[in-house]
């Protein structure tokens, strides 16, 4: 895929009748994630040969990231299908056979631990005791019963009041706390076990929304995301043989790999004298594809608006740009990225949407420690029951792990368990090295199980999405003081429609973050690309219309 060639202007392909002009558009996609490669493959199925699709990392899946182990396939980044019915990915793998080795305990609808529901989760104390299975019971009734309620405020409409701070955290650990201290059943120190508990329930929410903490999640807006009803699978073979099955049909020489972008150039008018006097300086262009704009071409004159320039000096023409950028990236690179620069209404929602990183820590042992019916170790720390903020210095940065899960079949996964950090905390783990990563968890396992034997992991695996300069996150979240109309105007084309006389949709934007209703998932990406691909085509569909509907004069 590291040639990027592009398919020749034709005057007989589906599209050109339809055309104001005799060629076909140029369209670039900026990306090769779950969106990048949907909005590529609508594409080209409906009449479109002028797509490139320039990808910045040496691979094509964005945050989908398999790594084959034995027998096994580990996720780094993306594991479920959340949820089968209507979800594009779950009929892209049912359709596939790709879930025909998923085993019922890898079908879960738990919340708190998705790796199966077969088994029990141990909850372990950081004095190395395990809390009855009934004590937990009994607070994660309480625990639900007050997420339920978080889910209210934008299902019902509710009013946020001001001691919430509109934050999940806030509201979730206070009425938790006043439900709990006002049991008259329970001791002083099983109210303070229960106290300890919540925290590191906030904690595995944090994991799943996220974010550096509960704390940052709006309240007010936490009941827009939709969960699609059925199960959550896991792939067996690999998320990856999703990302192969939306590729599979997309020509090699469209993909070009290892090609990061420096600049947008959009609506190429007042500043593109000047980029064109940048680009007479550059001393060669060391590609002469038919869509490169050549140090002396002016892109107006060529016919297109839009000049993507890349790090390694090409500039590449277009009609039409999907960004599928990862939020992390336009929060850190927008102004950069974009010239002239992005409206002030879309940079506010950038900076106003919130994406942290969340990572996982597998470890590989000999032989299991843990008895046959743990499904995940939990860590509950018991002088943490009264703490308002859990962030931590970065000597104690294995405090923010949150528990251990136990991957499901043995006889698939080995002796494998996969822990979960977040926020700040993670990006910590990510600065250090293989060995101290092994020895941390391990101590950590030691105590928290009381068992002082258990080995070092034969192996450690892990993600760092936070310190991937083409990532910067693992997906995205309402984080207070925005909403889910700030993904949609995130999602809005450029030029807006009411902007003169600009060509129209010159940038566009896909990626989980921009749908309003599923970010944070694969579907949600993978539809996201799907509806710029169709944005795009129902423009030609009508200009097509308006052509041969013109009457004669």
């Amino acid at each position: 895929m590291q040639s990027c060639e592009i398919s020749s202007d034709s005057t007989d392909d589906p599209l050109s009748s339809g055309l104001r002009t005799h060629r076909q558009p140029r369209i670039v996609v900026i990306g090769a994630g779950l969106a990048g490669l949907a909005a590529t493959k609508i594409l080209l199925e409906n009449g479109f040969t002028n797509v490139t699709v320039l990808e910045a990392s040496d691979h094509i899946g964005g945050r989908v990231h398999s790594v084959q182990h034995g027998k096994a396939t580990l996720e780094l980044g993306a594991t479920w299908i959340h949820g089968a019915n209507g979800n594009p990915v779950y009929h892209l793998a049912e359709d596939n056979g790709l879930l025909e080795h998923t085993t019922d305990g890898e079908r879960s609808v738990g919340r708190i631990s998705l790796y199966t529901k077969n088994g029990v989760a141990h909850y372990q104390t950081n004095i190395g005791k395990r809390i009855p299975k009934d004590l937990v019971e009994e607070f994660s009734d309480v625990y639900n019963e007050v997420y339920e309620l978080t889910q209210e405020f934008f299902q019902d409409g509710k009013p946020v009041c001001a001691e919430s701070q509109n934050s999940v955290g806030v509201f979730t650990r206070d009425l938790v706390r006043k439900r709990i201290m006002l049991d008259p059943d329970d001791s002083e120190s099983i109210k303070k076990l229960k106290l300890s508990m919540l925290q590191q329930y906030l904690k595995v929410e944090s994991c799943e929304s996220s974010s550096p903490s509960m704390d940052e999640v709006s309240l007010s807006e936490f009941g827009e995301w939709t969960e699609i009803p059925g199960a959550h699978y896991v792939i067996p073979e690999g998320f990856m043989k999703i990302v192969e099955l939306l590729a599979q049909d997309i020509p090699s020489r469209t993909i070009c790999l290892s090609k990061p972008i420096r600049c947008i150039h959009w609506n190429y008018s007042a500043q593109h004298q000047e980029v064109i006097a940048k680009s007479t300086n550059q001393e060669n262009n060391h590609n002469d594809n038919n869509h490169s704009c050549q140090p002396h071409q002016d892109p107006l004159i060529l016919g297109h608006p839009i000049c993507v320039e890349c790090e390694d000096e090409e500039w590449i023409t277009a009609d039409h740009v999907i960004v599928t950028a990862s939020l992390g990236v336009l929060k850190q690179n927008h102004e950069a990225m974009f010239s002239p620069s992005l409206p002030e209404d879309k940079v506010l929602a950038i900076e106003k949407l919130g994406i942290s990183t969340t990572d996982k820590i597998f470890l590989e042992f000999e032989e299991p420690f843990w008895s046959p019916e743990c499904n995940s170790i939990q860590f509950v720390w018991e002088d943490e029951a009264q703490l308002e903020q859990l962030a931590y210095p970065e000597e104690l940065w294995y405090k923010k792990i949150c528990s251990f899960d136990v991957l499901y079949p043995p006889e698939r996964y080995g002796y494998m368990l996969s822990g979960w950090i977040c926020g700040q905390e993670a990006l910590y783990m990510e600065r250090c090295d293989d060995e101290t990563v092994a020895e941390t968890c391990t101590e950590l396992l030691r105590r928290f199980t009381g068992n002082p034997d258990i080995p070092k992991p034969r192996r450690v695996l892990r993600s760092s999405w936070g310190s991937n300069s083409y990532i910067r996150g693992s997906y995205s979240f309402t984080r207070v003081g925005s909403s889910g109309g700030d993904c949609e105007r995130l999602a809005m084309p450029l030029p807006y429609a009411n902007s003169t006389k600009a060509p129209p949709l010159q940038v566009l934007f896909a990626g989980e973050a921009t749908h309003r209703k599923y970010y944070s998932t694969t579907h949600g990406a993978l539809l996201s690309g799907q509806r710029e691909a169709t944005r795009l085509m129902e423009m030609y569909q009508d200009l097509h219309r308006a052509q041969t509907t013109k009457p004669n004069m």
